[in-house]
């Protein structure tokens, strides 16, 4: 299979190849570097104003092949690429329409160019594709960056309990058991209004509680994985003020990614972003995964 990777134009950002490159190299597949650029203008304008921007979206798909060429021959020789120019109008499309043509197992893109480095910084690209991919949707950290040679060391899935995240844990578990990375099973939860019902006055009592509850849900999912399980699994419940606090509770390491599931109000087979997935997505200091239903 295929790993499909956005390479934007116009930026000097390899985050999402350097990403691209480690997963495919964790699971075997090669990788599909697509970039996309403007398509020529329908009709002819007078003057040769279309003849002039058609050769100027040639040369930048040329200047953004040659520069996806020298990284993927710097970062990730070992692997077997192809590197492609689409001129199109819609960059997500464009990039799910690649998956869909050549067995694509993924599409990878980097974040925004705003926000803070080692964040998820989830731009329009990134956004379309986390609402209609058939696919998984990997996004890269802004300026994240691997060493050569490097494979996914530990996979987080983010768990809520639900027959859903039941379903992500249980494909992550063996995608793990595949490529021999450990595995831990994370639910997050933020403290405030919401998680306390209005007749509860001991907050502390309600937390341990939770706690409580949400790692005997973990446990009794990770028994049920049997076979699947890798050798290394380990359950963790992160709480905080905000989701960045709670996802600052765990540990963080190089090589790590987080896979989180898509909403059940989704279509089948699309990926659709609840609004606590949404958050933990654009907190996470770490690459993300985003896996659609039925996937």
């Amino acid at each position: 299979m295929t790993i499909v990777v956005g390479h934007p134009p116009h930026k000097d950002d390899r985050s999402a190849l350097q990403l691209a490159a480690t997963l495919a190299r964790s699971a075997g597949q090669d990788l599909r570097v697509v970039t996309v650029v403007p398509p020529a203008w329908p009709t002819p304008v007078a003057g040769g104003p279309d003849r002039e921007f058609a050769r100027w979206s040639r040369e930048q798909g040329e200047a953004a092949t040659a520069q996806a060429q020298q990284a993927l021959a710097e970062l990730c020789a070992d692997l077997r690429s192809e590197v492609v120019t689409v001129a199109a109008s819609s960059v997500a499309a464009t990039l799910i329409e690649q998956a869909e043509q050549h067995d694509g197992a993924m599409v990878v893109v980097g974040s925004a160019s705003h926000g803070a480095w080692g964040s998820v910084v989830v731009g329009s690209t990134a956004d379309r594709l986390l609402h209609s991919s058939p696919v998984p949707v990997a996004v890269a950290t802004r300026g994240h960056r691997a060493e050569a040679a490097t494979r996914v060391r530990r996979a987080t899935c983010a768990f809520r309990g639900d027959a859903a995240s039941r379903a992500v844990l249980v494909r992550t578990a063996r995608i793990c058991r595949e490529v021999g990375a450990s595995l831990r099973v994370a639910t997050f939860g933020v403290r405030g209004r919401t998680m306390y019902p209005p007749e509860v006055l001991g907050e502390q009592q309600v937390m341990e509680a939770y706690v409580a509850r949400t790692s005997a849900d973990q446990e009794r999912a990770v028994a049920e994985l049997g076979d699947l399980a890798p050798a290394d699994v380990r359950t963790a419940v992160a709480t905080g003020a905000t989701w960045t606090e709670a996802l600052e509770q765990l540990d963080w390491d190089r090589g790590d990614v987080l896979v989180v599931g898509s909403s059940a109000a989704g279509l089948v087979s699309r990926l659709f972003l609840g609004s606590d997935a949404t958050r933990i997505v654009r907190h996470s200091p770490v690459p993300v995964i985003v896996v659609p239903r039925g996937a």
